[in-house]
């Protein structure tokens, strides 16, 4: 039976549980499990390798990714550095020029003293990507769209570029879900998410995944899952099941809210620029309108120079200002001094994360009460005129 992505939130993946009944997959706080003799368990064997309710999200995970393999994280950064692991001393990754500074920061501080390097290259430029990817290069790593800067990559042209060069596809889908764009569709060869942010959707877990299609990589992430040890606890995945119901709801709400909020923000007269690709007028627009089903609840903008954006962040009283995004609270950011600041100055200002840039996660409250807030905040942050 063929289901619509909604039904899929809620009845994907285990659906229930088939010994009692229970219309939710249950808790399975346990550390280890009982063997009927050497060499004889019952499919489990030590919480770390495998968890019933951990491996139930896993399975939803797929399922909403139209992946055939899950694997669930205790972070995105759980996630993104397993993935990176699949990679040796010697290789280089081609990575979208504004991504989250904890990518970054993984890939400068930590894998580069193994020998993995990196280059930065606006993937949203075909030509500029294809003469990136050289016999180093075993892997392109893409957000679409990207963090804070909103830029659209497509995702179906840098598939087809990477994999005729022989390299692997790896994109980070947070932003917009599975509810919204499926990258594995689009010929992506890993899926990673971080599921604190709208999965998750309540701002009360951290989490992390990774999908994939192909068996081969399946089962060398499986091991590296494994062996890294960096896996979703089973109250945790109970939270994430519980949260992907929901996800559609949400996703609708946030995205309606923060189609008027961009669109307000761009017509109001306080803002130089407005990042969002659900604007007619945003370079990503078209690209956005043909790979995904929405333009997902993340805007970026810079104010003005009568407007101190510092002021802006104090003056906010229904807003928060905080890290992380994609709870049902909306969230204020100051990318360079927060989630960017990882990236060295220099690449900041050379790849347009300006000191006056702010992001918002627009969260599902009335989006009136919103705008209210967001104009208020301006007006007060007016600099003086001497």
């Amino acid at each position: 039976m063929s289901i619509n992505r909604n039904t899929l939130l809620i009845h994907g993946g285990v659906d229930g549980d088939v010994t009692t009944g229970a219309v939710n997959v249950p808790i399975y706080q346990t550390s280890t499990y009982k063997q009927d003799g050497l060499g004889k368990d019952r499919g489990w064997e030590y919480s770390r390798t495998g968890n019933p309710t951990r491996s139930a999200l896993e399975k939803l995970i797929a399922d909403l990714e139209h992946g055939n393999y899950g694997l669930a994280f205790a972070s995105g950064l759980a996630a993104i550095h397993t993935v990176l692991s699949l990679f040796e001393s010697g290789d280089q990754l081609v990575v979208s020029d504004n991504i989250y500074g904890g990518t970054f920061r993984i890939l400068d501080n930590v894998f580069k003293q193994f020998g993995l390097t990196y280059k930065i290259v606006n993937t949203a430029d075909v030509h500029a990507l294809e003469a990136a990817i050289d016999d180093r290069v075993k892997a392109v790593y893409v957000e679409s769209p990207a963090n804070p800067l909103l830029t659209v990559t497509d995702l179906a042209r840098v598939a087809e570029i990477a994999h005729n060069a022989g390299k692997l596809l790896i994109v980070d889908n947070t932003f917009l879900t599975p509810y919204l764009q499926r990258p594995l569709e689009l010929g992506a060869d890993i899926v990673v998410h971080s599921g604190t942010k709208y999965l998750g959707g309540h701002s009360d877990t951290v989490a992390g995944f990774a999908v994939v299609r192909d068996e081969k990589i399946a089962k060398r992430l499986y091991y590296l899952q494994n062996a890294i040890g960096g896996v979703l606890a089973p109250w945790d995945s109970f939270l994430m099941i519980r949260g992907i119901k929901t996800l559609g709801v949400r996703m609708d709400r946030h995205v309606a809210n923060a189609i008027k909020i961009a669109r307000w923000l761009q017509s109001s007269g306080y803002v130089q620029h407005v990042y969002y690709p659900g604007l007619e007028t945003d370079p990503g627009y078209e690209v956005q309108q043909k790979q995904a089903d929405g333009p997902g609840a993340m805007i970026s903008f810079v104010l003005k120079e009568q407007y101190d954006y510092r002021t802006f962040f104090e003056k906010l009283r229904l807003i928060t200002l905080a890290e992380s995004l994609g709870g049902v609270e909306s969230l204020v950011c100051h990318p360079a001094s927060m989630t960017h600041a990882a990236i060295p100055a220099d690449i900041r200002k050379q790849v347009g994360i300006v000191d006056e840039l702010i992001r918002l996660s627009v969260g599902i409250e009335d989006v009136e009460d919103l705008i209210e807030d967001l104009n208020q905040a301006i007006q007060a942050s007016a600099k003086e005129v001497v």
